[in-house]
């Protein structure tokens, strides 16, 4: 029988926060009690107990498969570091994002990705959190299309965005993508504008979008990437999408919560008190309500880091998990079984504790089972004794 029993916690559940217990047995939450201390169980020492964090988008695999522009690492290296890294961050569910593209920027072809994603695929069973793929695609390739019937194969394939790659269209302005094509090819101004006219040409009559929602409409989450305008939102929505995903600007963010659609900003946004490349704050869509979700983005710590800082900024304790547990939960039609710490649902749980204005974790659970734990000696914050109530002490048999 795999049974914990987790003491003296700061429990965060959808609505409230409280000192408390949890127990667990064969992977499931049997039993959420406040204010009742157990002699017999796992003492967590006051630190923040919550649902695992659910990272409907990263990137973070390219970092370990290519931490050099020129050094590549094979796919099992990099799965194995980038699985544990995510453990330790206090994610349990993984969504690694894989663009399907044919534009020359990416670092593989539409090939490759299929390759990788295989990969990917079939190493996700032995690996310690959950992992699914996110695959990215351009509409605005014809390449695409002999792609769609193989992708539905793949069984960890859940969600699929949009993701337009006409220069000028989104994200980057045309200065700014000259600017990155003449760093990223050694070229001059001059000539990476001529790559990126003759790309507007091939790309800006092609639309692939109605062909990728027949394909995929029936058991995938679909959503919408970098939407800019408002006209952006609108075409998403029609074709499917209840998700828009970092939308660059405040009016997008607006025009999808309007037309009831999730909005995901990325974690490292919030941490570090703005976008890196100079899109829409987060502050400043949070300041509207305009934000449901925050994924790990390119950077695994900042998702706890977030729940930790907006904590902080005094945002209620369930809210701020809640962004990073049971709305994307709620999104991916997870949340009748994760996402939240609630009798009956499956016991995957962080721990941790507030170091330096950021969360270290010393516990996570995966259904039931300890994937990581991590002993600090010193420099967790736990609550203060005032903050503790008056124990119910118990000893359990388990």
């Amino acid at each position: 029988m795999n049974t914990h029993l987790l003491t003296n916690a700061r429990i965060v559940t959808p609505t409230e926060n409280f000192i408390g217990s949890v127990e667990i047995e064969n992977g499931i939450i049997t039993s959420v009690i406040k204010d009742t201390y157990y002699a017999n169980g796992i003492d967590l020492k006051g630190q923040w107990l919550i649902p695992g964090c659910i990272d409907i988008h990263t990137d973070y695999l390219e970092k370990e498969l290519y931490p050099r522009a020129s050094a590549a690492f094979p796919l099992p290296f990099a799965l194995h570091f980038m699985d544990a890294r995510a453990a330790a961050c206090g994610i349990t569910t993984v969504f690694t994002a894989v663009s399907f593209s044919d534009n020359e920027e990416k670092n593989r072809s539409l090939t490759e990705a299929m390759e990788l994603s295989r990969q990917i695929d079939e190493a996700r069973h032995s690996l310690l959190v959950r992992h699914f793929l996110h695959a990215r695609i351009d509409p605005n390739s014809n390449g695409i299309l002999d792609y769609l019937e193989p992708m539905k194969q793949l069984e960890s394939l859940y969600m699929v965005v949009y993701n337009d790659h006409i220069p000028g269209e989104r994200q980057f302005t045309i200065q700014q993508q000259i600017e990155m094509r003449s760093k990223a090819f050694g070229i001059s101004p001059e000539a990476a504008l001529e790559k990126l006219e003759k790309q507007i040409t091939r790309t800006k009559n092609i639309n692939n979008r109605e062909q990728i929602f027949e394909a995929f409409k029936d058991k995938y989450i679909l959503g919408s990437h970098d939407d800019t305008t408002i006209e952006h939102v609108e075409e998403g929505k029609f074709y499917g999408a209840t998700l828009s995903e970092m939308p660059t600007t405040i009016a997008a963010a607006r025009k999808a919560k309007e037309l009831d659609m999730w909005v995901c900003l990325g974690a490292p946004n919030y941490y570090r008190g703005g976008s890196h490349c100079g899109n829409l704050s987060c502050f400043e869509a949070m300041d509207e309500d305009l934000v449901d979700i925050l994924c790990s983005d390119y950077h695994f710590p900042t998702m706890l880091g977030s729940v930790v800082r907006m904590i902080d900024n005094g945002i209620s304790p369930s809210k701020a998990v809640n962004m990073v547990s049971l709305n994307p939960a709620r999104l991916l039609n997870f949340d009748a079984e994760t996402g939240s710490i609630e009798t009956g649902k499956k016991a995957d749980l962080v721990v941790f504790g507030n170091k330096h204005s950021f969360a270290a974790v010393s516990y996570v659970f995966v259904e039931g089972v300890c994937k990581y734990h991590a002993d600090y000696a010193d420099g967790i914050k736990p609550l203060a004794a005032e903050q503790k109530p008056e124990w119910n002490k118990l000893d359990v048999g388990l």
